[in-house]
């Protein structure tokens, strides 16, 4: 076994291994205290206030839009920070607000008067629109900054840190749920609250001081090595901004900034591998997930959270073993095909339980049972699906482009979460939860259409029989 590489002397490195190791280790903290409390949240509320969708969905719509709204210019903001400086400010504010939102939906456990209930929602609403902008910062800086230059620096094989870092998603994003449940299931609704509070608390010091290791023993990470070579553009550009900011009419500044918040989506949508990428996000149009809707419609239909935990088991199995079926598929015959079949592996597997809300929605064990292994099953397409997009993104967009094309492309997913939360809202009544459905199946159905036209225009036609069959 090939021994792993050594950085430069001249900063004191640590082994690759051990520098990944503190990657992981805040990488994985940071994403399991995200997942645990953006899934506890929902199951909280569904205590709180049963029997209706309505404020599950307000709140995933809240989080959905501040993402949205702000996701670019974050971007931009942590492109321009010390690249330290802003994965700290990203791990505290993701976790003041977490504090904050357990100690708000604890006193709400309480019944408090309905005027003081309405008035602690809207805060956990800010609160979590906060919390979502600090997730989305902590995931850009290390997902699609750090990890292309740690890997560059620590001759690490790129394809394979990816993949490393999506297991980690994967795995929080599947088994804090099943962990809250469980939690909120033998225990209660109360203790896991405050157990979400202990453990968000808890691992705030390690992960903050272990990507502090990583960023020291990674020379490359600081930005000001590069400030050098670009001094004297930036003194040309501070040159040329300085003329026209003094005497600029208020309409042209409004205008150059609408210019400016357009741009980006401009280019992401003249991208070679923009169809790839657009059917990506029309995913997120789904309530067809173990996600905050399906959950709280499981949760009326009749399972409990520990039956739905239980459930999930078959879920996690079936995506984590799409993050290595996804590098063989791809080795065979290629990301292009790949994507392909798991993109249509997933649509073939929802089929039974759409049908199931179609004829036999009077039947909610049927139709809860059907849904539970459909969407289980489609967890396999989605996360191949998913790996072979990133593959082709990383492939087709030049360096300079690419967290700009990235953070425009997670806005997009947010702007479709966001329209399948306010499915739910306008289908609040859990009996109404299939027309959410007929939308999210439909969405797949159109991603399908678009990557095959992404497909054809870059290889010429869908299937080569040759090539698929070996």
């Amino acid at each position: 076994m090939e021994t792993e590489p050594f950085l430069s002397s001249e900063a004191s490195p640590l082994p690759a291994n051990p520098v990944l190791l503190r990657l992981y280790t805040s990488h994985f903290l940071s994403t399991w205290n995200s997942r645990m409390f953006e899934f506890g949240a929902v199951v909280f509320l569904a205590s709180i206030f049963p029997g209706t969708l309505l404020y599950a969905s307000v709140y995933a719509l809240a989080r959905s839009l501040s993402a949205v709204i702000l996701s670019s210019w974050l971007g931009s903001l942590v492109d321009k920070m010390d690249r330290l400086s802003a994965i700290r400010h990203s791990i505290i504010w993701q976790r003041l607000p977490v504090a904050a939102s357990c100690v708000c939906l604890g006193i709400l456990l309480t019944s408090p008067p309905v005027h003081l209930a309405w008035a602690l929602f809207m805060v956990l609403v800010l609160l979590a629109g906060i919390e979502k902008l600090a997730a989305t910062a902590n995931t850009v800086s290390v997902e699609r900054d750090w990890a292309v230059i740690i890997s560059d620096a620590l001759h690490v094989p790129r394809q394979d840190l990816n993949a490393s870092m999506r297991r980690i998603d994967l795995f929080c994003k599947l088994i804090a749920p099943v962990v809250v449940s469980l939690m909120d299931g033998l225990l209660s609704t109360k203790t896991a609250i405050w157990m979400v509070l202990g453990v968000n608390v808890a691992a705030v010091l390690v992960e903050y001081f272990a990507i502090a290791q990583v960023y020291h023993s990674v020379p490359q990470l600081d930005r000001s090595l590069d400030a050098q070579d670009e001094e004297g553009q930036v003194g040309d550009d501070d040159d040329e901004e300085d003329r026209p900011i003094e005497r600029r009419p208020f309409l042209l500044g409004v205008s150059q900034y609408i210019l400016g918040s357009v741009a980006p989506w401009r280019d992401y949508v003249q991208q070679r591998v923009f169809l790839a990428s657009f059917s990506l996000s029309l995913l997120y149009l789904t309530v067809l997930s173990f996600g905050p809707t399906m959950v709280t419609f499981l949760l009326h239909s009749g399972f409990s959270s520990l039956q739905v935990s239980g459930m999930r088991i078959g879920a996690v199995v079936a995506e984590l073993s799409g993050t290595w079926a996804a590098p063989f598929l791809m080795e065979r015959i290629g990301p292009i095909r790949s994507g392909l079949w798991f993109l249509n592996w997933q649509f073939a597997s929802l089929a039974a339980a759409v049908a199931a809300f179609a004829f036999a929605s009077d039947s909610p064990r049927i139709v809860g049972g059907s849904l539970i292994v459909g969407v289980a099953l489609s967890r396999l397409g989605l996360w191949g699906f998913d790996l072979s997009v990133q593959f082709l993104v990383q492939e087709g967009i030049e360096a300079g482009n690419r967290a700009r094309f990235s953070a425009t492309e997670m806005a997009l997913q947010s702007v479709f979460e966001m329209i399948s939360f306010a499915t739910t809202i306008v289908f609040d009544d859990p009996d109404q939860f299939k027309y959410p459905v007929y939308i999210s199946y439909s969405a797949i159905a159109v991603a399908a259409a678009c990557f095959a036209a992404y497909v054809r225009r870059e290889r010429g036609h869908l299937l080569h029989t040759s090539k698929c069959m070996g």
